[in-house]
C-alpha cells in the first residue's frame, strides 16, 4: 500500500489535461519513423498479439492511434450464444464487480463512490440503478480498445462529465478516493430488455479522448460543467455485440444495471481476465 501511495501521489501535481493533449498530438502524428517506433515499443513491451488484428502489419497504420484502435479479424471474439446472456463489452481485466449497495459502488479496499457522482450528480439519472449491480473492467495498453454492447439497447441519454485524469490502474484505485467518479468520463444510458443499462467510459491520464459511434469524438475538448444529450427522437438502437465506442488510448468501462435486472457470473471477480463477447452474466 505504501508503494501504491508513493507511485500515485505525484499524479496530484501533474498537469493531467495538458499531458493528455500532448500525448494526443503524438499518437495522431503521421511521422512514419516516430509512429512505427512507438508501435513497435508497445507491441514488444506489452506483448500485443498482432495475429488477432485485421491488419497485422504495423507499418500499414497511418498513426499510432490507428494501431491502438485497430480492428480485430472477423470471428476472433465470438459472441456468446447462451440464452439471456450479458456479453462482455471489452477485452481487459475485472477491477471490481458486485452489488450497488445503498447507491454506493465499491472501488477498492476502504474506497467507494456513489452512482449519483459517477453519473454526473443527478439523483434522477442514478435512481434506476439503486441496489442494482455493477462491473468495472480495466483495459491495459495491450488490449483491443473498441467497446461493444453487452445487450441490445436503444440510446436514451449521453452525458459528458468533466474531471481529473488520474491513472486507472490497480495501484491508483487503491489510493485515490472516488477515482472513477473523479476522472473525466462519458456515460451512455440505454433502454434494454433488462431495463436501463449505463455504460460509463472513464478517461485517464494520456486517455482524455473518448468517442462513440453515434456522436464521434465526445472529448476532447473537455468541458467546465456536465453536458448531456437526450435521444427521445430517432434514437439509435445497437445490437448486442455491436461496437458502441472506443478509447483513443486505454482506460476503463463501468457497466450498471438496476435491481433484480441482471446477475453476474459467479467467477466475475476482481483480477479475472475477460474477453469481448464472452458471457459475464445473465439478464433476469
Amino acid at each position: 500500500m505504501i508503494k501504491d501511495t508513493l507511485t500515485t501521489l505525484p499524479q496530484y501535481l501533474l498537469p493531467q489535461h495538458t499531458l493528455s493533449r500532448l500525448m494526443s498530438r503524438l499518437t495522431h502524428s503521421k511521422n512514419v519513423a516516430w509512429k512505427n517506433f512507438f508501435i513497435r515499443q508497445i507491441v514488444r513491451h506489452y506483448g500485443v498479439n498482432m495475429d488477432e488484428a485485421l491488419e497485422p502489419n504495423i507499418e500499414a497504420y497511418p498513426s499510432f492511434n490507428h494501431f491502438f484502435t485497430r480492428e480485430l479479424k472477423p470471428g476472433i471474439r465470438p459472441l456468446t450464444s447462451v440464452p439471456n446472456a450479458i456479453a462482455c463489452p471489452a477485452d481487459g481485466a475485472v477491477s471490481q464487480a458486485g452489488q450497488i449497495t445503498a447507491g454506493t459502488i465499491f472501488q477498492a479496499k476502504g474506497k467507494s463512490f456513489t452512482a449519483v457522482d459517477l453519473l454526473g450528480g443527478s439523483a434522477e439519472r442514478a435512481a434506476p440503478f439503486q441496489d442494482g449491480v455493477f462491473s468495472t473492467i480495466y483495459l491495459s495498453p495491450k488490449d483491443y480498445h473498441r467497446l461493444h454492447m453487452p445487450l441490445t439497447g436503444t440510446l436514451r441519454e449521453m452525458v459528458h462529465i468533466p474531471g481529473r485524469l488520474f491513472s486507472v490502474n490497480a495501484a491508483t484505485a487503491n489510493v485515490v478516493p472516488g477515482l472513477f467518479a473523479r476522472n473525466e468520463r462519458v456515460a451512455a444510458i440505454f433502454d434494454t430488455e433488462a431495463g436501463p443499462m449505463a455504460l460509463v467510459l472513464v478517461g485517464a491520464i494520456f486517455v482524455s479522448s473518448v468517442e462513440t459511434v453515434w456522436h464521434g469524438v465526445v472529448t476532447p475538448p473537455t468541458v467546465s460543467s456536465v453536458q448531456s444529450w437526450r435521444y427521445d427522437d430517432n434514437a439509435p438502437t445497437l445490437q448486442i455485440g455491436e461496437e458502441m465506442g472506443r478509447f483513443n488510448m486505454g482506460s476503463t468501462i463501468i457497466v450498471l444495471f438496476g435491481k433484480d435486472r441482471a446477475a453476474w457470473a459467479e467467477d466475475l471477480a476482481a483480477g479475472k481476465s475477460v474477453r469481448l463477447g464472452e458471457m459475464i452474466g445473465k439478464k433476469l
